[in-house]
């Protein structure tokens, strides 16, 4: 019953959206690939407000419901058939009457399993298109046949871009940029390596400041961005393709560096937090993936810091076959990047074993079946100066591990993610 509800707000959400394009005409960026989406969004959002009348994506509102969703500007009902009326009437009212409707659309567009943005793209077709990053093994590969079909199916969207649109690759990316190759429309890349149009270079991370700096070259000019409360590379690529998308859309370097440096980065993401006893927490609990997880203990392992590193790791969910493998390879890690290592979860198991097979102090680990016991472990063991990065897979749910851990819980509404009613009911 709940499916074929289901169906019938979809379709009734997909033609209002349809109509509300035709009638308002906004320009549409959006945005895909297998990690950093929505990171990517919101930066461009940020900058992209700096001249603009701007809507962008709520949290990770990126399926055949979110992105009608987000066109309607209508919340999420989750499973309240009034609320659901209610937003079907709004699209309506849209379509019937004059409004102030953005200009700009920054849309998310993500893919569960096959077809889901070619169905998108049936009705959806963007003035932008940013691929952000496709790892070997992405995320949500259990329900494809194999990565490949994963690439293939985020390439709809490049397929759908309006002729005379921009597109906008990941330049250290070579599945990425693959795109370039097949694609005749205009093209601006981002990066760090050489020959990026927008280059990034001189990364600096200050923990204790809460604060990353590094340099954006593009075209002979050359600015210095600083960030707030947010560490790595996952977020300096999505100022970096914001910086493009501004570019290509008449903002200057100046302006773009001064909206990246008020940019407000999203909750579970690399976000920089106070543990009890004056840890520091480096929260990235919202999702986690082979690609994600190993950037972000790079980080970790890059920090300096006065006390011990803390490695709290939960499973990565809907990967199928390569689950076992690619646990196992994160696990190699683990020596080099923390002194402690909490796991939580039954895949989490096998970077344990990994990490102890390679050279990691057996007794320097635990594992916990769930995020609460882990949470409650780790607030009970963290001292001064020492840092914990916290990560897992969204049913893994180590945003309970982050809340135990924080300097003052209370503030875990305003600072993490899934604190809606819906999700604290689970």
């Amino acid at each position: 019953m709940k499916s074929f509800f289901k169906k019938i707000i979809v379709v009734i959400l997909r033609l209002e959206a349809t109509l509300v394009l035709k009638k308002y005409r906004p320009k549409i960026i959006a945005v895909t690939g297998s990690v950093g989406k929505t990171s990517t969004k919101d930066a461009i959002f940020s900058i992209m407000s700096a001249k603009h009348f701007v809507r962008k994506s709520e949290k990770s509102f990126n399926s055949d419901i979110g992105v009608p969703l987000t066109i309607l500007g209508c919340s999420n009902a989750w499973n309240n058939p009034l609320l659901w009326t209610k937003n079907i009437v709004e699209g309506f009212l849209l379509i019937a009457l004059k409004n102030h409707y953005p200009k700009w659309l920054v849309l998310e567009v993500g893919a569960d399993r096959p077809g889901d943005i070619q169905k998108i793209t049936e009705w959806l077709k963007p003035d932008a298109v940013v691929v952000t990053a496709l790892p070997e093994v992405p995320v949500h590969v259990e329900y494809f046949d194999s990565p490949e079909e994963v690439v293939r199916e985020k390439e709809y969207l490049v397929d759908a871009l309006k002729p005379e649109g921009t597109l906008i690759l990941n330049g250290d990316d070579p599945r990425v940029m693959a795109f370039r190759e097949k694609h005749r429309h205009a093209t601006t890349t981002f990066g760090f390596e050489a020959g990026a149009t927008f280059l990034a270079s001189h990364e600096t991370y200050r923990l204790h400041e809460r604060l990353m700096t590094f340099r954006v070259d593009s075209r002979g000019s050359s600015v210095p961005v600083v960030t707030h409360d947010a560490l790595g590379r996952q977020h300096i690529y999505p100022i970096l393709a914001a910086f493009a998308v501004g570019s290509s859309f008449g903002l200057d370097m100046a302006t773009m560096a001064d909206a990246a440096g008020k940019h407000k980065t999203p909750a579970g993401r690399m976000k920089v937090l106070e543990g009890v006893r004056k840890s520091v927490i480096i929260d990235d609990s919202y999702n986690s993936s082979p690609a994600a997880l190993s950037e972000g203990l790079t980080v970790l392992r890059k920090l300096s810091v006065s006390g011990r590193k803390f490695a709290v790791l939960g499973d990565m969910l809907e990967l199928g076959s390569y689950s076992v493998k690619e646990h196992r390879k994160i696990g190699e890690m683990i020596p080099e990047c923390a002194d402690r290592l909490i796991t939580v979860g039954i895949r989490a198991r096998d970077i344990m074993k990994s990490a102890i097979e390679h050279g990691f102090n057996e007794q320097n680990a635990l594992h916990f079946d769930n995020a609460t016991q882990a949470g409650e472990e780790l607030a009970r063991v963290l001292e001064k100066g020492d840092v914990a990065f916290i990560k897992g897979s969204q049913s893994i749910r180590l945003e309970k591990a982050v809340k135990a851990a924080l300097a003052d819980p209370k503030q875990a509404p305003e600072l993490l993610v899934r604190q809606e009613a819906e999700w604290l009911k689970r």
